[in-house]
């Protein structure tokens, strides 16, 4: 099928009670090893990209190589390709009419400016639901699903450098919700972007009772949880053990997203796992096989290595065996219910 809202999934996983996967991808080999893990696994999956990958790899290259995936290779897997973390209203504009089935419109920084710091400074509640309706609008009107955010992480994605951390207010998150009329909703519950989302030897701690709260304010909207990458431990050692200098590095345990998906959680934001998967093989190749210097030799083990870590996290968050669930919905579809109202909590 072609690509699909992603609010189909995400509407189905709320309705069953499991997690979806989200993966970041800036290259070939990474989209290859999702696709491959999603069909192994009959797995739905959304596909994303950071307004960064949008410049490496060129935006129109991905959209293509991840329309070719879902509607020529696995035309059974249902694929969303969203839009991470987008800055501004144009780069909204730019995806919609490059044919994502989502965008997140990441309304809770102000991006067009840094602090002293490096930091980009958080938006107020009025100023973040006046970006992210314009957002709703403008993607909408073309059938495409639409996540904000309301509370700020922590860490660092890509080049930007959050702030001080804001836990997202259930209240505050019911009444963005209505203002809006966004699908998706990303919370602030602890988590941070990166490798170092916790201090090492200390207790992984996440506000989940904010999960639980937000999801009875607001049942028929999919909650998102960023930063949440696992950073397992043997990646860690693996990538040290071949030259890298990652020390220290902690992750959201497997078992903790567990729990947040049985809250309410929806859709699981995944990077720093991926990228760490791809470093260690790639850092492996090169100390054992120092004469090796086609692409091929060291880039295949890379996404072997994605494809097997992806493979473990579709079966922990329930997505596994639920890729035939789902009925085509188009965006054409999905412009007929907009044009109607919509969903509100």
């Amino acid at each position: 099928m072609a690509l699909v809202p992603m609010k189909l999934i995400l509407d189905e996983a709320n309705k069953a009670g499991y997690g979806v996967g989200a993966f970041n991808v800036n290259n070939m080999e990474q989209l290859q090893a999702i696709c491959d893990a999603a069909a192994e696994t009959s797995s739905p999956v959304i596909i994303q990209v950071s307004r960064n990958a949008l410049q490496y790899a060129d935006k129109g290259l991905l959209a293509a190589m991840v329309s070719y995936m879902a509607e020529k290779k696995y035309p059974h897997i249902p694929m969303s390709l969203h839009l991470d973390h987008g800055p501004d209203i144009e780069t909204i504009k730019e995806c919609v009419d490059l044919g994502f089935t989502s965008v997140m419109i990441d309304g809770s920084l102000d991006y067009s400016t840094k602090d002293e710091k490096g930091s980009h400074p958080v938006r107020s509640f009025d100023d973040n639901v006046a970006i992210t309706k314009e957002a709703v609008e403008i993607a909408h009107a073309a059938g495409v699903t639409v996540e904000g955010e309301i509370g700020t992480l922590g860490g660092v994605e890509d080049d930007t450098v959050a702030g001080s951390v804001h836990l997202t207010e259930p209240e505050e998150a019911e009444e963005f919700v209505k203002q809006t009329g966004i699908d998706a909703l990303a919370i602030a519950i602890g988590t941070s972007h990166g490798a170092y989302k916790f201090p090492a030897g200390t207790e992984v701690k996440l506000a989940l009772d904010i999960v639980n709260e937000v999801h009875s304010r607001c049942p028929e909207i999919s909650l998102v949880m960023h930063g949440s990458s696992s950073v397992p431990a043997h990646m860690v050692e693996e990538v040290n053990k071949y030259g890298g200098k990652v020390p220290n590095a902690v992750g959201v345990p497997t078992d903790m997203i567990q729990d947040a998906i049985g809250r309410g959680m929806r859709k699981i934001n995944i990077d720093t796992d991926g990228r760490l998967a791809i470093t260690a093989a790639i850092r492996k190749v090169f100390v054992e096989k120092p004469a090796a210097f086609d692409p091929r030799q060291y880039l295949g083990p890379a996404r072997n290595a994605v494809r097997t870590w992806i493979i473990e996290e579709m079966k922990a968050f329930g997505t596994a065996g639920h890729a035939g669930d789902y009925k085509a919905v188009t965006l054409d579809d999905m412009k007929k219910l907009y044009s109607g109202g919509g969903e509100t909590c």
